[in-house]
């Protein structure tokens, strides 16, 4: 009987996604799956699109393996890491009402490391979301490989940068030095 009530307790428990938007299946873009680059510059271009646009969400599920899985980290009010994971279908739905407000995302800075099939990108970000331009930066971890045919991603995590957690240096762009405004240009 227990064994009953453990699943009984845990089909309750099942997530249900929440409703969002319908997303197009289409095919994917060649120049968008056939390099790390390509894959990376798509990850951002799906984005970042002005209110109202239309959203690039079917182009934007070609990018990922069927299993993807995607993760957020920031601090809970218990000063605990707090991490929200979400399917794609949940995470277009959750970040929908954000996306139509208009959503900017840049990468500044990417670090790579490949072994064979597999690579992972750090790929440090900045954000300007909203009609007031609200700014912020942060950290996007990107798990890929290729499979003979294109390169997916299989994980994406990110981490928003706050007081206590700067981005390291070696995470961001280096400094460009400053003009020697004594000689003529």
């Amino acid at each position: 009987m227990p064994l009953v009530t453990l699943a009984l307790a845990l089909s309750a428990c099942a997530r249900t996604p929440p409703p969002g938007p319908k997303i197009p299946v289409q095919a994917p873009i060649q120049e968008d799956a056939s390099t790390i680059d390509g894959l990376v510059r798509a990850y951002y271009e799906v984005v970042n699109v002005a209110p109202r646009e239309p959203r690039q969400w079917g182009r934007d599920r070609t990018l990922y393996s069927p299993w993807i899985r995607f993760v957020a980290l920031g601090e809970s009010p218990s000063d605990r890491a707090k991490v929200q994971v979400w399917t794609h279908d949940e995470l277009v739905a959750a970040t929908e009402p954000l996306i139509e407000k208009g959503f900017r995302e840049r990468e500044i800075h990417r670090s790579m490391r490949r072994y064979g099939a597999m690579a992972h990108v750090d790929s440090t970000y900045e954000t300007e979301t909203g009609p007031e331009h609200r700014r912020s930066r942060g950290l996007n971890s990107l798990d890929l490989y290729f499979d003979g045919h294109r390169w997916w991603i299989a994980s994406a995590m990110w981490q928003g940068e706050d007081k206590e957690h700067p981005l390291p240096a070696e995470l961001l762009p280096p400094e460009t030095p400053p003009r020697d405004r004594s000689k003529p240009q």
